[in-house]
């Protein structure tokens, strides 16, 4: 379809401002002008940072720049940042992963079943081991060593290139086990997500499923993040938790954690591919 094409007339519009009197009011007139009809509507007022979160489902029978045009007057009163796509169309997405698979399995999974509406070209890794598993997707797949800082940098840069090439719009860590310069982080802010365990920073390096089985651990979980600069510090986008107890081994909390991040990054993905993730400086705003 090409760009600006809605042939179902169902458009996204998400919509971050300061918080002031008269905005849900204008923003509606201005769909009403268009000749919308607003079929979705979430929004939120921040008491911490005074900012104002709209996200909307809207049935119009217009062309993109014709409705951008509607909206203009308003998202120009009131200094707004906004995006306006197209309800349901695939998100661009590039995928890096190192040996574990089943991240990368669900999301290839989703994807395919239509339940997960992203668009996956390639799958970039440090390690050769999930070529299989992509070609059985028909996915491209590329194996680059990482190794040296020599061979860091070119990975960076085979990245970026694939960033361009495919006009990627979302990078996803989906247990990508190296960390990114800071560089490529700034480059990528608020379109990289992260999984990782619950057991950070508790339980760090080889085996943390081992070091939770000898501590007696109750509880095995997964969070979802934008990344930062800051390891493992990014804004949150989901978490989930499983209650476990002494009958496990290692093995099956290993189990029972793989799960849980492959529920958790697939979350995350699904609800920032229908513009339901908005940032609120160090926090986000999910718009279920």
């Amino acid at each position: 379809m090409p760009d600006g094409a809605n042939r179902a007339g169902h458009w996204v519009l998400t919509l971050v401002c300061t918080d002031r009197p008269g905005i849900v009011h204008a923003v509606s007139g201005a769909i009403v002008d268009a000749g919308g009809n607003i079929t979705e509507s979430q929004q939120f007022a921040s008491l911490d940072t005074g900012m104002f979160f709209m996200r909307l489902q809207v049935e119009a029978a217009t062309d993109r720049e014709t409705f951008q045009a509607k909206l203009a007057p308003v998202t120009d009163r009131y200094g707004m940042t906004w995006t306006l796509d197209v309800v349901g169309r695939p998100l661009r997405t590039l995928v890096l992963v190192s040996k574990a698979g089943h991240c990368l399995a669900d999301l290839l999974f989703r994807q395919r079943a239509g339940q997960l509406r992203v668009d996956l070209p390639l799958v970039l890794s440090n390690h050769p081991d999930l070529a299989g598993l992509a070609e059985f997707y028909g996915v491209g797949f590329e194996a680059h060593s990482v190794v040296s800082p020599e061979q860091k940098l070119a990975f960076e840069r085979r990245i970026i290139e694939t960033i361009d090439e495919h006009d990627i719009e979302l990078v996803v860590l989906a247990r990508y086990m190296q960390v990114l310069s800071p560089e490529l982080c700034e480059r990528l802010q608020g379109r990289i997500i992260n999984i990782h365990h619950s057991f950070l920073p508790g339980f760090k390096g080889a085996n943390p499923y081992r070091q939770a089985h000898a501590r007696g651990v109750k509880l095995i979980g997964a969070t979802a993040h934008f990344v930062t600069g800051e390891l493992d510090e990014g804004p949150i986008i989901e978490q989930n938790v499983v209650r476990v107890d002494h009958s496990r081994t290692p093995a099956e909390l290993m189990a029972i954690g793989q799960d849980e991040e492959s529920r958790t990054l697939t979350q995350a993905v699904t609800w920032f591919a229908e513009h339901r993730v908005l940032l609120d400086g160090q926090r986000t705003i999910i718009f279920r």
